[in-house]
């Protein structure tokens, strides 16, 4: 059964993603990022100036939901944030003042260039230190490796000719990148081969490739969510044709599998144009946005039968809560 057991809170800002914390310690906190690109007046747009994009990351804990941290977390737990101006900052949180603060940035492009996506490759060994995949939407691909005093650039490549959405990890074999965009390919990168070209190309496509994640808990499992109102589930020993298609009623904009392995099936999907839902394959449905549903995650710190997700909305603005 679903339930809406949080509705319409006003994140201000147009949100576009949200995330609950993996660390044992801190499973009922999450973050939505939002997004506002400032208005011009006329003279600005006559002289032709960029506009100016913002955005803020809001901090919650599931009992209070407000825009702070009432939990204590562990030293290890790191916040990756990709912004519109080819940043990405690294972010640890202190129970002391219950607050993030900013521990490095990383400068992956030119200001106009915007930071697409990204993920971290250490979802099944969290204990170790994790290497950042992020997209741009310039269509290249940049790798961060961890070092004594940071994250630091260690590759990047031209990946797409147009915006590459979404870039993921196979965390079964961090070796293994996904990466779709615009350009209605799924790509396979071996880091072990270098990037001069991927090491398969799957262009069975429609329309734009927005979102990629294996499955944490089961091998060779992924998911790939599309404009095209789909979501396909592949083997990655044969990733030219999905095994699994399921119609969603809107373009997929976020997959996220459950963080759970009594639920390994089960994965929540942000369809843009309508709504939220669960799908254990083709079960279930979660869905009340009426704005373009962009954010979408599950809380580890959740019972087996039924977990709290939270959902964000882009033009409402909106964040819920929700059980599944």
């Amino acid at each position: 059964m679903l339930a809406d057991i949080r509705t319409g809170y006003d994140t201000i800002w147009p949100a576009d993603s949200v995330e609950f914390c993996p660390a044992e310690d801190a499973r009922s906190t999450f973050v939505c990022g939002t997004y506002n690109l400032e208005k011009q007046t006329e003279e600005q747009s006559a002289a032709k100036q960029p506009q100016v994009r913002r955005g803020k990351c809001l901090l919650f804990h599931l009992d209070s939901l407000s825009t702070d941290i009432r939990c204590n977390t562990t030293p290890s737990s790191l916040l990756a944030i990709a912004n519109s101006e080819g940043h990405v900052t690294l972010h640890r949180y202190d129970a002391t003042d219950r607050n993030l603060h900013q521990q490095q940035s990383i400068s992956c492009a030119s200001e106009d260039t915007l930071c697409l996506s990204l993920d971290w490759s250490n979802r099944r060994s969290p204990g170790s230190l994790g290497s950042l995949a992020v997209s741009l939407s310039n269509g290249s691909i940049v790798l961060l490796h961890p070092k004594t005093s940071g994250l630091v650039m260690s590759d990047t490549w031209h990946a797409h000719d147009y915006e590459p959405w979404i870039v993921a990890w196979d965390y079964w074999n961090t070796n293994t990148i996904f990466s779709g965009g615009d350009d209605l390919m799924l790509k396979v990168w071996d880091c072990r081969q270098g990037f001069e070209q991927p090491s398969l190309v799957n262009r069975r496509f429609d329309s734009g490739i927005t979102t990629i994640q294996a499955n944490p808990h089961v091998e060779n499992v992924v998911a790939v969510g599309s404009y095209d109102n789909s979501v396909r589930i592949f083997d990655t020993r044969n990733m030219r044709g999905a095994i699994s298609q399921s119609d969603v009623g809107g373009g997929a904009w976020r997959v996220k599998w459950h963080p759970s392995t009594a639920r390994a099936e089960d994965l929540a999907v942000a369809c843009m144009h309508d709504g939220f839902k669960v799908l254990r394959y083709a079960n279930g449905f979660l869905k009340a946005h009426k704005s373009l549903a962009y954010g979408v995650d599950w809380c580890y710190a959740s019972g087996i039968e039924e977990t709290v997700l939270a959902s964000c909305s882009f033009y409402d603005h909106e964040l819920h809560l929700w059980r599944a």
